[in-house]
């Protein structure tokens, strides 16, 4: 039984009303997150990264789209479903050889020759750097075990002095093509060449350095220039910096994740920095100039008379530089009142007299609390 398609829509998760821009937003957030470069290895990951593509391909086109909408599956592909009309006729013919042929097909664009050019893996890796290494962007070092052409045999796995041999068995495609006869009529197939593996070629004399592969791991320090403005969980993708590809296939990526560590002082939000400022219960009556931290260092800051705790002020253009280049965020200061402590009785006395002094209108918000308290 062919097997049973999911709804589009499902696999996008978007609904059937939603417009061309949801799509399209739909499918990228998919598309990056189940892309082979992001997951190496991950079957499943390329199945839906598969499956993803497929239903943009039909929803992103209003034509397909259409008879998607009107006919399902069938509207777009003739195909599906054909297989559920298997009736008689068939006497004893095993179902089970009929899986194991179509499982032998090469499908447009499910497998590529063997000896043909290979692209190398990505290779993924954290990078740990300070708050301030984040904002104003840094150059760094990071070390990565790749796989590389060997450059003894300069990738060919032959030792000095001698070349591969083209396999006579396939002609160099590393796959023999067999014919079988079935109920439904001869059906060819591609299968790995026996005789080379599915290289094409052969290696009697193979490098010793690298054991006739053509590749060779080692370590490998490479410079990373982070960019001003980046944060937590964002990558920098640096192409052809993975494992070597083969065939004369191009380098994988080095994909590295960025981790910011927490700052004492500063909290960050998108481009915005955010602090607490202890001020002194004198400063928040009287007023008065005090100095506050920024990621670009001390900046002085005229406190209104009056100040309440749990004020914020805004800093324009001290936060965080736009990771475009273009502009700063700004840095808000929460300030709170500090209660001094250990008052000495002179001190005390002396603040009796002064609160003796004030009058109800002093206190605003004392008095509209009770005037809410009341009703």
């Amino acid at each position: 039984m062919a097997e049973q398609k999911r709804d589009y829509y499902e696999v996008l998760g978007v609904g059937r009303g939603a417009s061309e821009d949801e799509i399209k937003k739909a499918y990228r957030k998919l598309a990056k997150k189940y892309h082979p470069d992001l997951n190496p290895g991950d079957q499943e990951a390329e199945h839906k990264f598969k499956e993803v593509n497929e239903a943009y391909e039909v929803l992103s086109d209003a034509s397909k789209r259409g008879r998607y909408d009107q006919f399902g599956h069938a509207g777009v592909d003739p195909n599906y479903g054909a297989g559920g009309g298997f009736g008689g006729g068939f006497g004893d013919f095993d179902f089970g050889d009929l899986g194991d042929l179509f499982g032998s097909f090469i499908f447009g664009g499910g497998r590529a020759s063997r000896n043909g050019p290979a692209r190398g893996e990505s290779i993924r890796v954290a990078l740990t750097i300070s708050f301030e290494e984040a904002a104003f962007g840094c150059e760094k070092e990071v070390a990565v075990d790749r796989v590389e052409q060997c450059p003894t045999c300069k990738g060919s796995g032959c030792a000095e002095g001698t070349a591969p041999e083209v396999c006579s068995q396939c002609g160099g495609s590393g796959q023999v093509q067999q014919r079988r006869q079935t109920p439904m009529g001869v059906f060819s197939t591609s299968a790995v060449c026996p005789k080379c593996g599915g290289k094409g070629k052969i290696v009697h004399s193979p490098c010793k350095d690298c054991s006739g592969s053509g590749q060779q791991r080692r370590r490998k320090t490479i410079k990373v220039n982070v960019p001003a403005g980046i944060d937590s969980e964002q990558t920098i993708s640096l192409r052809g910096q993975g494992n070597a590809g083969r065939n004369g296939g191009p380098a994988g990526d080095l994909l590295i994740l960025i981790n910011v560590r927490p700052h004492e002082l500063f909290r960050r939000d998108g481009s915005n920095v955010w602090c607490d400022a202890p001020i002194t219960f004198t400063q928040a009556v009287l007023g008065g100039e005090m100095e506050i931290p920024t990621i670009d260092g001390k900046v002085k800051y005229t406190i209104p008379e009056g100040t309440q705790t749990g004020t914020t002020f805004r800093l324009r253009g001290k936060g965080i530089p736009n990771l475009n280049g273009r502009g700063r965020g700004d840095q808000y200061v929460t300030v709170n009142i500090e209660t001094p402590r250990n008052l000495s009785r002179e001190q005390k006395e002396a603040l009796r007299k002064f609160g003796e002094t004030l009058k109800e209108h002093n206190y605003e918000e004392q008095k509209s609390f009770f005037r809410k308290f009341k009703r």
